[in-house]
């Protein structure tokens, strides 16, 4: 059974699941679509193309599918899609699409935490975290099993591949590889995501092979075009492998290498 509080204003039209819970002077929009299980704090304002799964809770202030900070939108109505059991902290913006039809993607089972701003388009996987204060730019993506520290902020059309760390401050202006830790500004390599990878129960063979590859493309000083090579002669085929030569083959890398150190994180 919903709990539906007599202080929030919450639009007709709106199409609420089972077991909501909406508090009071939360702000519910024409054309919302919530999801079974979900919470909805005071003062958050979920906005007109929002549509959010189930087992989410949103907390004071955030405001949903806002509308795109952004020239080039003309008023049509866009999305804001959420998946299901996401927290997402006070203060929290997510803005809706620039394009007609089109949708900002959050996945499911990530952390959202206060006073991050996501803009228009953006993608955001499964099993993330965002930390506070992270700026996202439109047309980012963020892969899944990725963490943005606070402070992390994220250009236009940037893509940071599955299971990246970025270090907090960071300012993301390039493609980040998958499994890496990103560090420093000007932003570059700083090793291997290999905390996170063991905790996930990945084999040390794997992480071993995974910081082969990038030894290959940030460590030897040669063009990216012979790293794959090299990697594709010298490291075992594996889905982790090919996951980096895919993302390399599709981008254009030009983030700067550090000196490797003794660390926990690769």
């Amino acid at each position: 059974m919903s709990v539906l509080s007599n202080l929030a204003y919450i639009h007709p039209e709106a199409k609420i699941g089972n077991d909501v819970i909406i508090d009071a002077f939360a702000f519910i929009d024409k054309n919302v679509e919530i999801g079974d299980g979900t919470h909805i704090h005071p003062h958050a304002s979920i906005l007109s193309g929002a549509r959010i799964g189930k087992n989410n809770e949103i907390f004071e202030n955030a405001i949903i599918s806002a509308t795109p900070q952004d020239f080039r939108w003309k008023g049509d109505d866009s999305l804001v899609v959420i998946g299901d059991n996401n927290k997402i902290r006070e203060q929290v913006i997510i803005n809706r699409s620039i394009n007609s039809g089109g949708k900002t993607e959050i996945g499911s089972n990530s952390f959202i935490l206060a006073q991050t701003h996501i803009g228009h388009d953006s993608c955001i996987g499964n099993y993330c975290v965002l930390g506070n204060a992270v700026k996202i730019a439109g047309n980012v993506k963020i892969g899944s099993y990725s963490i943005l520290s606070s402070g992390a902020i994220v250009h236009e059309k940037c893509h940071v591949g599955e299971w990246a760390l970025i270090k907090g401050g960071c300012r993301v202006n390039g493609h980040v590889p998958p499994f890496a830790v990103m560090a420093h500004n000007p932003i570059s390599y700083f090793g291997v995501n290999s905390y996170v990878l063991n905790k996930a129960k990945k084999p040390d063979h794997i992480i071993d092979d995974i910081a082969k590859c990038y030894r290959h493309v940030y460590q030897t000083g040669t063009s990216v075009f012979n790293a794959l090579r090299r990697i594709k002669d010298d490291v075992e085929i594996s889905p982790e492998r090919d996951a980096i030569i895919l993302f390399i083959e599709g981008h254009d890398l030009k983030l700067a290498a550090v000196p490797m150190r003794d660390s926990d994180d690769y």
